[in-house]
């Protein structure tokens, strides 16, 4: 496998399993057991109680040189224009919503091969936290369609400020 491969992966499993320790400790539901999937599923599954339950992974960055920083490596081209977008705008919160709903829209094109999948998109920018994200969540713009039955935020890159439900 890629080293590439291997460091999304390794993201993406460090996001969900943050995400499934701050859901356990507000709600009191186990969330148990995670695996990774292959393309055309969402990157991990995991059971919610006794359900399954598939789990999309994402990663709000705030800019480029953070990402890079964080990542270790180069961005690919893509990443890079989405980033060099947000880093033009002036303000704090208008770079987490302008970057949160370009997450949020392409997203919502994708399909997906299971019966229940949830969003959830790790904050990766130390200048945000869950109290920003609520802060911002009235004028995210979550698509009215999208293939989630649910979209969550984890606040920071550790979990500490827990998480935010935006649909």
């Amino acid at each position: 496998m890629r080293p590439s491969k291997v460091e999304k992966l390794a993201l993406e499993h460090d996001a969900a399993k943050l995400f499934m320790r701050a859901y356990e400790l507000r709600f009191g539901i186990e969330v148990r057991h995670i695996w990774h999937n292959e393309p055309r599923r969402p990157d991990v599954s995991c059971y919610l109680g006794k359900e399954k339950l598939d789990l999309e992974i994402a990663h709000l960055y705030g800019s480029e040189a953070q990402a890079m920083e964080i990542l270790g490596r180069e961005l690919t081209a893509a990443t890079r224009a989405e980033l060099v977008v947000i880093d033009l705008l002036d303000e704090t919160e208008q770079k987490l919503v302008t970057a949160l709903n370009r997450i949020l829209t392409g997203k919502a094109q994708k399909h997906y091969d299971s019966e229940r999948v949830w969003l959830v998109i790790r904050n990766a920018n130390p200048a945000w936290d869950a109290a920003d994200i609520k802060a911002a969540k009235d004028v995210i713009e979550v698509p009215t369609a999208t293939p989630f039955e649910q979209i969550w935020m984890v606040g920071d890159w550790q979990g500490t400020s827990g998480i935010v439900r935006l649909a």
